[in-house]
């Protein structure tokens, strides 16, 4: 499918869990992204920040923790996710709890880190005491991993010494590709399928995968090409009911997620096959479609489907569009990770929304379709006065918006808009995306009117909404 693209220097940060991992990433970043929380085993896929320092920028790698001999399905996922992540690593952080001093897994780690014969610095995390942090170090020397770094990620001591000993150790022929990406955001409920087809996408298993939900938590960024084209596909933590959602690390998930669609150029809602159309499906798309978003349907695990005829996938079709009216306009694609047909249709059909979402119609051309659609349906009167739309124009993208100016605007109503979307859409397409229609009070007629009053009971002030306010107001 999709081929991962090398994303610059690589600096991974491993250790057994609660050893600050995830707050020490967010201090090399700048800002709270990786999920932190005193309960153990929070982060479970690998994720990737890009950072700067001292004018050198490299790509830091947030791990779960390392639990040996576990027989639990999602921490042994987690740990193969760890390991990874050492494996491709260019420089490793190796982080130990000062606090509760040398443990078992620690060496263990060690070994493992010392059989891969990688560059690995040794960092000492919550060593709060700058005056006894020999004291605090001087077991961990017991690692045979060097001299031991102490620091304290959440009070940021000595942060600023590691970064400058990971730049020193850091290639600086590698540099961060900084091509333009198109976001994908991949969301829909818990265990819909989400991290398979984005692994599946990427061509290897960077983001955990279980049958239990929930086992995503960070919103997990994969930069890979597909036909020349370069893409970010965002992997999100399921969103349930927001009565369902505890306080705490879902609920910094799920704000992670709904984040993700912010800032997503391309929102790949999917849905489960073997599920009806819930009302959270049409939550998370009704959010899609509020923020403007280009959006498509994508129905997974259509491989559990015996009844595979093309009537059946109409009459899946067809319950979509009745549950997700408002998104009429997203393609509805019908894939399966196990099979992996169509798959790679994401792709074209994302880039495909993408270029409708940032599409312009010129103002002569949208008025001449304007103009065929009053004259065919004029807008019904209201309150004995009949709104006449006079002209319109588009005045931003992503989503196209436009501005239909008339008199008595607060008279047309949204059931007649939503006729001239249905018109617009039929002469211009603008697959895959909203549209949104504002209505204004036409200034040049208001004018003329004012003028004729004013020479009668005399003058008034005008407060016209030119296309440039209106364009500011979208």
């Amino acid at each position: 499918m999709g081929k991962v693209v090398n994303q610059g220097a690589l600096v991974a940060i491993v250790g057994r869990p609660n050893v600050g991992k995830s707050t020490l990433v967010n201090r090399f970043v700048g800002e709270r992204i990786a999920i932190v929380d005193d309960q153990p085993g929070v982060t479970r896929d690998r994720l990737y920040l890009n950072c700067e320092w001292g004018n050198r920028e490299f790509v830091v790698i947030d791990t779960g923790g390392l639990i040996f001999e576990d027989e639990d399905d999602i921490l042994t996922a987690v740990q193969q996710q760890a390991w990874l992540a050492i494996d491709e690593a260019d420089v490793i952080v190796f982080l130990v709890d000062g606090q509760a001093g040398l443990n078992p897994v620690d060496y263990t780690v060690a070994a493992e880190l010392r059989q891969r014969k990688k560059d690995v610095i040794l960092a000492v995390n919550k060593v709060d005491d700058v005056y006894n942090e020999d004291i605090v170090t001087a077991e961990f020397y017991e690692l045979g991993m060097g001299t031991p770094r102490p620091l304290s990620a959440i009070h940021r001591h000595h942060t600023g010494d590691l970064l400058d000993d990971i730049v020193s150790r850091l290639d600086s022929s590698v540099v961060i590709d900084k091509e333009e990406t198109l976001r994908i955001a991949v969301v829909g409920k818990p265990n819909v399928g989400k991290s398979s087809i984005v692994n599946t996408l990427l061509g290897e298993s960077r983001m955990t995968v279980s049958d239990i939900s929930g086992t995503t938590r960070d919103a997990v960024d994969s930069v890979c090409k597909h036909n020349g084209n370069s893409y970010t596909l965002v992997d999100t933590a399921g969103i349930r009911k927001k009565s369902k959602v505890r306080y705490g690390i879902e609920r910094f998930s799920v704000v992670r997620a709904i984040k993700s669609i912010q800032r997503a150029d391309v929102v790949v809602l999917v849905i489960d096959a073997t599920e009806p159309i819930s009302e959270q499906d049409q939550r998370i798309a009704g959010m899609a479609q509020d923020m403007g978003k280009a959006s498509l349907i994508v129905v997974n695990k259509w491989d559990l489907i015996e009844d595979k005829s093309s009537g059946s996938m109409n009459d899946f079709s067809d319950d979509i569009r009745d549950k997700l009216y408002f998104m009429s306009y997203a393609p509805i694609l019908f894939t399966s990770t196990v099979t992996k047909k169509r798959l790679h249709s994401i792709f074209e059909l994302s880039q495909a929304a993408t270029e409708e979402n940032q599409r312009r119609i010129t103002t002569g051309l949208f008025n001449e379709v304007l103009n065929e659609i009053v004259a065919m349906n004029p807008p019904p009167a209201r309150k004995n006065r009949r709104p006449k739309i006079t002209y319109g124009t588009q005045v931003s993208v992503s989503p196209p918006t436009f501005v239909v100016f008339s008199t008595y605007p607060s008279l047309i109503e949204d059931p007649y808009l939503r006729h001239i979307e249905r018109k617009v859409r039929e002469n211009f397409g603008f697959t895959g995306t909203p549209l949104r229609f504002l209505r204004r009070e036409d200034d040049k007629r208001k004018k003329r009117g004012e003028s004729r009053r004013a020479g009668q009971y005399g003058s008034k002030k005008s407060e016209d909404i030119t296309v440039e306010e209106a364009r500011a107001d979208a």
